[in-house]
């Protein structure tokens, strides 16, 4: 690459990714590029002057090798392809046969014709600038497959990357793979190749499209401010969006912001199938009973939080209590009061090797691009395990664990993405997940502690089904209130009084009294207290912990 026209000369203001293999190419630091992540997404191209949307491939022979005069493709499906210069290619083999399909045939074909131009020109003959595009290369030289035939593909295709001959020809190569963990190490670990990852579309990309879709769709966008629905739609690619206004357009309808929320999530649901959930944020702190303290806290943070002040903010929430202390209600409550979208890791581990890994890529990469979120890690002692696990626990891979720790640490973060693990088990978390810069505040949820906690308890949720429990009742009811009442707990049991109610005679008070003499707790209480005991002593501050669980933080 040492003649000045093959140089891209690019307006500063490009994407960083973009940015980063202008750079390369430009300095002949690098002739092999790895572009994972958003790679199926549209991008902005130019077909016969008109200003369109086209592939990846389409978008680096447009803006990266437009003066490249032969660009070669291949993919499983349709084989090896000559984009540009076939009159030049043709020379050299004048007709492509049916064997190219096959990966290793047609890489064998083009590093025959990469080899072949570079000795052309060291013989003086004029030089011919060539670019090769590989698509979804993690399907043709993956990082699971042992066979010999693999390994000489990849070792084939890092080869551009080394031979002298090649280095020093016009010869730019791309290799495309959604999922960088799922390509093969010889590609992968290869030194002299950059890797990019391709982002989601940021908010103002999201705008331009929407402004160069405004005509197609005026009836989907109408008279909408297109940098406020841009912001609202943060972490959908560009296809996604299109085809969300090509089905409102079609109906008729337009894009209104109260529709953005639930459209959006089902748009990034169906583009991570399996892997995350989004909890809608409709509730607020004023619905959780108690924990006055602990409300005041979180209120303070998201005060900063609005307030621009994420130096301030933690990097993640351990939430730890036993079973049925409401967990997931608070994560639900705190993500209505923060008025920001909640992700549940779902089923991101896979049994086969590096499938696991590419679907933690995947989910990171659409947590960069929603701004700012809560990602919610529920049962984290299962789902996210232990390293090496051990005496039945669950195993993660030291890939994976690191892949999960480095994103949790991710300075970058703070402010954007707030991690919140919720476990009944704290002591099974990997400590190093739980430590300062990943998660730097513990918030322990207990049990009742008193019979007046659990009444109140018992009458608020009663109330929010229609059960009025009044006040002056306490003292027929204080001695058979259970101990240790959970809101899961008092929830079933207010489920079962109101089955009474609707079947047998007597009021609401009556009718708790018979339910409460004959109750038993449907969690051994040894066990309610071995998981108070393991709530205690992760707490991040003793104010947060009821008199009576003081003494188990020794």
């Amino acid at each position: 690459m040492s003649e000045p026209a093959t140089a891209v000369f690019a307006p500063p203001d490009l994407p960083a990714w973009i940015r980063q293999i202008v750079d390369g190419f430009n300095s002949q630091a690098h002739t092999q590029f790895i572009l994972s992540g958003n790679i199926h997404d549209t991008f902005p191209v130019r077909a016969n002057g008109q200003a369109t949307f086209g592939t990846l491939s389409e978008f680096l022979q447009d803006t990266i090798i437009p003066r490249y005069q032969v660009v070669l493709t291949y993919d499983i499906g349709n084989g090896l392809r000559v984009e540009r210069g076939g009159d030049i290619f043709g020379r050299w083999q004048e007709k492509l046969d049916a064997a190219s399909r096959a990966p290793r045939t047609a890489i064998e074909l083009i590093t025959h014709y990469l080899r072949f131009v570079a000795n052309l020109a060291r013989l003086g003959q004029p030089r011919t600038r060539v670019g090769v595009i590989l698509k979804d290369a993690q399907l043709f030289a993956p990082d699971d497959d042992p066979r010999l035939e693999t390994h000489a593909l990849a070792f084939l295709i890092r080869e551009w990357t080394r031979e002298p001959a090649l280095v020093q020809h016009d010869i730019v190569s791309f290799v495309l793979t959604e999922n960088f963990n799922e390509l093969h190490p010889l590609l992968r670990q290869n030194p002299l190749a950059a890797h990019v990852t391709v982002p989601l579309p940021t908010v103002a990309e999201l705008c331009e499209t929407l402004a160069r879709a405004r005509a197609a769709h005026p009836v989907a966008l109408g008279g909408g401010d297109l940098e406020d629905l841009s912001r609202q739609l943060a972490g959908i690619s560009r296809s996604g969006l299109m085809n969300l206004l090509k089905l409102k357009e079609h109906r008729r309808e337009a894009l209104a912001t109260g529709d953005i929320t639930p459209l959006k999530a089902q748009l990034i649901e169906q583009e991570c199938p399996g892997l995350i959930e989004f909890l809608a944020p409709k509730l607020t702190l004023d619905a959780v009973h108690g924990q006055d303290a602990l409300k005041r806290h979180l209120r303070q943070n998201l005060a900063l939080w609005r307030a621009g002040q994420l130096d301030l903010l933690p990097m993640g929430y351990l939430i730890c209590g036993p079973v049925g202390t409401g967990k997931t209600f608070l994560v639900r409550c705190l993500a209505g009061e923060a008025g920001v979208p909640v992700v549940v890791l779902r089923n991101f581990r896979d049994k086969w090797y590096g499938s696991t890994e590419g679907n933690l890529e995947r989910i990171f990469r659409t947590l960069k691009a929603l701004g700012r979120c809560y990602v919610f890690v529920d049962e984290a002692d299962q789902t996210l395990g232990r390293r090496g696990g051990t005496g039945g626990e669950p195993e993660v891979s030291g890939r994976i664990y690191s892949m999960i720790a480095q994103e949790m640490s991710n300075p970058d973060n703070r402010g954007r993405i707030v991690w919140i693990l919720a476990t009944s088990r704290p002591d099974r978390v990997e400590v190093d997940l739980k430590r300062p810069g990943r998660v730097d505040f513990k918030v322990p949820l207990f049990p009742t502690t008193t019979p007046e906690e659990g009444f109140q308890l018992l009458q608020a949720i009663a109330r929010h089904r229609r059960v009025e429990l009044p006040g002056a009742s306490f003292g027929e009811l204080k001695d058979r209130i259970p101990d240790l009442l959970t809101p899961g707990e008092v929830e079933a049991l207010v489920t079962e009084l109101r089955r009474r109610l609707a079947t047998e005679p007597g009021s609401a008070v009556e009718v708790l009294q018979k339910l409460l003499a004959n109750y038993l707790k449907p969690v051994p209480v040894e066990i309610l207290l071995e998981q108070v005991r393991l709530a205690v002593r992760e707490c991040s501050q003793a104010e947060f912990i009821p008199p009576r669980f003081r003494d188990l933080a020794g």
